[in-house]
C-alpha cells in the first residue's frame, strides 16, 4: 500500500508553486482515495497532487489540468520521472475549457481557478460522483469565499474547513530557527447525492 508523502525534493518544480510535502499528506487524507477512483486536479502546477493521487487510485486515473506552459512541461517531466505516464493524463488548457469532456469523477482537488470558481464548481457539480469529495487547497481569503459561498447554496453537500500553518526548521550558523510557512487553508466538500 503507497502512503502519501513524497519528499519535495523528489519534484522538478523549476519555478512553479507546489504543495508542499505536509500539505499533499492532509489533501490526500481529506481526500479518502480510493483504488478505483477517477480524480482530476484542476490548477495541477508540477503535478505533485496529481502523482500522489495517481499512486494511491493503483486502478484509478487522474486527470492533471493546467493552462501554464512551463507547468505542463514539468507536469510531464515529473509523471514520467514517477513512470505514471499511464494513469495521469495531462489536459494543457484553462479550466473550465475541457471539464465537460472528462469523465465522472469520485475526487477532485483545486489549486487555482483563474477567476472561473463558480463556473468550475458548476461543472464539477454535474460530473462528481455520489459520495465524490471536492478539496481546494487555498492561500486567499478571497478564494475560501468563493467556496463557501457556493457550497452554502448547494444543499447535497457538506464542508469543512482547515487553516495549515507549518513551520520548517533552518540552522544558521550554530543556531536552529524555525522559519514559518505561508498558511494554507484545506477546504473539504463531500457530495451527498
Amino acid at each position: 500500500m503507497n502512503l502519501p508523502g513524497i519528499a519535495d525534493e523528489e519534484f522538478i518544480r523549476d519555478k512553479v508553486p507546489m504543495t508542499k510535502e505536509e500539505i499533499r499528506i492532509l489533501t490526500m487524507c481529506k481526500a479518502k482515495i480510493r483504488s478505483d477512483n477517477i480524480i482530476w486536479d484542476i490548477g495541477a502546477g508540477t503535478g505533485s497532487l496529481s502523482i500522489e493521487a495517481a499512486l494511491l487510485a493503483s486502478q484509478g486515473e487522474v486527470y492533471a489540468i493546467e493552462k501554464k506552459d512551463l507547468a505542463v512541461d514539468l507536469l510531464h517531466q515529473n509523471i514520467a520521472k514517477f513512470k505514471l505516464e499511464d494513469k495521469v493524463k495531462v489536459i494543457a488548457t484553462e479550466a473550465p475549457k475541457g471539464l465537460d469532456e472528462l469523465p465522472n469523477c469520485d475526487v477532485v482537488f483545486i489549486g487555482g481557478s483563474g477567476k472561473h470558481m463558480f463556473e468550475i464548481l458548476d461543472i464539477i457539480d454535474s460530473k462528481l460522483n455520489e459520495g465524490g469529495r471536492i478539496i481546494v487547497n487555498a492561500v486567499t481569503i478571497q478564494t475560501i469565499s468563493e467556496i463557501t459561498t457556493y457550497m452554502k447554496q448547494k444543499e447535497n453537500y457538506t464542508y469543512e474547513a482547515i487553516q495549515v500553518q507549518v513551520n520548517r526548521l533552518r540552522q544558521i550558523g550554530s543556531y536552529d530557527m524555525f522559519n514559518a510557512q505561508n498558511p494554507v487553508y484545506i477546504v473539504t466538500c463531500k457530495k451527498l447525492k
